[in-house]
């Protein structure tokens, strides 16, 4: 068997803390339930202002730090998204903002224009792995949804050491494995020039190098080059791999 690539082995391992935060998380929440006054700050996910106040209340008490994880899917980051301009606004505070998305979300919540007009403590990084929404607020306070599944119906604040630990232990390794945003872009513009579009849907659809190069129309030794490449940039050990994880990348869309 094929030894993972090493983007695979990160995504795993970040998949692997997730779990352990979640289940951390989980046994948080049962004690909570079970204490009457600490009921108040689980509000269902459905309930969107209840959300967007959630947050806001942890932009407001930020003093050093905050890390978000933006959910993967514009529905799921609604109750952030009219927040997104304070959010930048505690960037240019002095404060250290540190936002985590999936490209699917980078420009249609306007992340993309943000880290390029804010403050130089406001970073964003892509990843391909979707988790959960979250946000920590100076390592000290956090929310986010609970429950076994990124969708489950409730969110929750944390404040107490073991969960927040948990769930920033989680963030920094989902941040060290993701992709800054400058180069996440330069990746993107070499990739959709036209003959490596052309390229990694060979690659997509497993086809071997010679059938490649010849409905690319360049020479074979010239094909390989670019495949070597590819495999280079966005971190793959197969052909194949290379073209998956294009997409995954937001680099190459479905349809192509």
């Amino acid at each position: 068997m094929a030894e993972l690539s090493k983007a695979d082995a990160r995504a795993d391992g970040v998949e692997h803390a997730l779990m352990q935060a979640g289940e951390l998380i989980e046994s948080a929440v049962s004690m909570r339930r079970s204490t009457p006054a600490e009921r108040s700050p689980m509000v269902l996910v459905s309930d969107e202002p209840a959300v967007a106040r959630e947050i806001e209340t942890l932009l407001d008490r930020a003093e050093r730090s905050l890390s978000v994880i933006m959910p993967g899917s514009f529905e799921r980051a609604r109750p952030i998204i009219p927040l997104l301009g304070k959010l930048s606004a505690v960037g240019h505070a002095g404060i250290e903002v540190r936002v985590l998305c999936t490209p699917q979300v980078l420009a249609p919540l306007g992340l993309l224009a943000a880290a390029r007009h804010g403050a130089p403590g406001y970073e964003v990084r892509v990843t391909e792995v979707d988790l959960r929404g979250l946000v920590i607020m100076d390592r000290r306070l956090a929310f986010g949804r609970t429950g076994p599944e990124r969708d489950g119906r409730y969110a929750s604040r944390f404040g107490d050491p073991g969960s927040v630990r948990a769930l920033d232990l989680m963030f920094a390794g989902a941040w060290g494995s993701a992709i800054p945003l400058a180069e996440h872009l330069r990746l993107a513009e070499r990739m959709r020039t036209e003959p490596v579009r052309l390229i990694l849907g060979r690659l997509r659809a497993g086809h071997t190098d010679d059938v490649g190069a010849k409905q690319v129309q360049v020479s074979l030794r010239t094909y390989r080059r670019h495949v070597a490449a590819i495999m280079r940039d966005v971190g793959a050990n197969t052909r194949f791999q290379a073209g998956v994880r294009a997409v995954e990348l937001g680099l190459l869309s479905d349809g192509k």
